[in-house]
């Protein structure tokens, strides 16, 4: 009697900034929810670590993401904006949260819990990482936020998926705004 072969244990580590920024430059939004579950659906995800700079104003975000099924890491934030002696004045400088050494560490820690990752960035700070993955085949797919991505990942075409091509199924449509057929007029 043959064993019926147990499905791969497929993790996705996402650089949440990177996505997120990458989908909005060109004109749409993540639903995070969505996301989540096409991952789960498509490429049979069962976990899915959100890698998120933490400020204090943003928890209901973060609370959002945990119910939406991602594990979230944060990672302590610094404020660009407060002025520090050696700046110029009227300098002004965002909030920065760079979580890539964090995604790269916990890609590292939880491999014995996956037999494939999938790395959501398109950045080429993760080409080590990807590089190190594919060389162990442990690399399911690379998957960015639009074809505008690393050229260090053109040697890694064929595990290069772009989430610009999957945006009529992955954007968020804000339930909120009244419907256009309506000419913003609220319905009876």
């Amino acid at each position: 009697m043959e064993k019926s072969k147990r499905p791969e244990r497929v993790y996705a580590f996402i650089d949440s900034q990177n996505l997120n920024v990458g989908v909005q430059k060109f004109g749409w939004k993540m639903d995070w929810r969505k996301f989540r579950q096409w991952l789960a659906d498509k490429y049979g995800v069962t976990k899915a670590y959100m890698f998120i700079g933490y400020v204090p104003e943003n928890e209901s975000l973060y609370e959002q993401m945990h119910e939406a099924g991602y594990a979230v890491v944060l990672k302590p934030t610094f404020d660009l904006t407060r002025p520090r002696p050696e700046e110029e004045k009227g300098e002004e400088k965002p909030i920065k949260g760079n979580i890539d050494a964090d995604l790269v560490l916990w890609v590292m820690k939880e491999m014995s819990n996956y037999e494939k990752a999938i790395i959501v960035s398109g950045d080429g700070d993760f080409y080590s990482l990807v590089e190190y993955l594919a060389g162990k085949k442990r690399l399911l797919h690379l998957l960015a936020p639009s074809g505008h991505y690393s050229q260090l990942y053109h040697a890694y075409e064929n595990y290069v998926v772009r989430l610009d091509q999957f945006k009529q199924q992955l954007r968020y449509h804000d339930r909120r705004r009244p419907d256009s057929k309506l000419n913003g007029k609220p319905s009876k």
